[in-house]
């Protein structure tokens, strides 16, 4: 198993690993700005390379994401949000290549009302310019946007999966895009995971709307709101509506047990704790056990 966690990344970067070490997890994901602040943190290039260099060499943490800030809306009809985002994103993703990292997560934004289809060709043109506009990687970084399915309320894009298939095919199945699943989002979105049967019928969908194989990690969280509620509101592992029950067929899958499951939880309000990561693995072992 691959248990993570979302961890400080600070401006050196490097530290972020000792985080991750500190709590038990084999991958860390970090901000590589403030997730709440338009103003984007900026890295000299030695910064980047010694954490690729200790990223590479590092004993114990095998992955690392980026997580876009939230400030970030393709889906809008706001010509300055519309452009701020881009910016957003292509440095996001200029520095997480940078970095070496697996991924970049990103919410993709709310078309506030217009429609799905009003907003599909603005996400798909702000998608290209970032993968395009974005510094290159270094030889041997694969480094995608990995979107992220929403909880579904107000207007969210990305609240399922077809809405992700139209995305990937607008831009021609580019393979700079990827999947990232959120457990909390899925439930509140109504997706009900909570058997082995409803976690086939899952991951089938994103087999054949995405492809599997795009699917580089998830976001494991357990929820404060009820099946179907359409809000992100987290919960720490067997303290809300999922529960170790809930959670357990989708972590235990064979085809989702090996990736980076990276939590996201509230912990004690800090993030994510030692015990919390003990929390998940004792979770991955309930789920596989449900598979032998």
């Amino acid at each position: 198993m691959n248990i993570g966690a979302h961890v400080r990344g600070g401006g050196k970067l490097v530290p972020s690993l000792e985080a991750g070490v500190e709590i038990g997890v084999t991958s860390i994901q970090v901000f590589v700005q403030s997730p709440r602040m338009w103003k984007p943190t900026q890295y000299a290039p030695e910064v980047l390379a010694a954490y690729r260099e200790a990223a590479a060499a590092h004993p114990s943490v095998t992955h690392t994401f980026a997580h876009a800030t939230y400030l970030i809306n393709l889906a809008s009809a706001d010509p300055e949000l519309y452009e701020k985002s881009v910016a957003a994103l292509t440095h996001n993703l200029s520095v997480a290549r940078g970095m070496g990292a697996s991924g970049v997560v990103l919410h993709v934004g709310s078309h506030k009302g217009s429609g799905f289809d009003e907003a599909i060709g603005r996400v798909s043109d702000g998608l290209r310019r970032a993968l395009d506009g974005a510094s290159e990687a270094p030889a041997g970084v694969d480094c995608p946007i990995l979107i992220e399915n929403a909880a579904g309320a107000g207007g969210t894009v990305g609240r399922d999966f077809a809405e992700i298939e139209a995305i990937i095919a607008a831009l021609d199945g580019d393979d700079r895009l990827g999947l990232c699943v959120d457990t909390q989002h899925l439930w509140a979105s109504g997706v009900d995971y909570s058997s082995i049967e409803g976690t086939a019928a899952l991951l089938n969908e994103i087999d054949e709307r995405v492809g599997l194989a795009r699917l580089r990690c998830l976001h494991l969280n357990d929820s404060k709101i009820e099946l179907g509620g359409n809000r992100d509101r987290h919960a720490n592992l067997g303290e809300g509506t999922i529960g170790i029950d809930g959670l357990a067929p989708l972590v235990g899958e064979p085809r989702v047990r090996d990736l980076p499951l990276l939590l996201e939880v509230p912990g004690d309000g800090d993030g994510p704790r030692a015990s919390d990561v003990a929390d998940a693995v004792h979770l991955v072992d309930v789920g596989v056990a449900l598979y032998s």
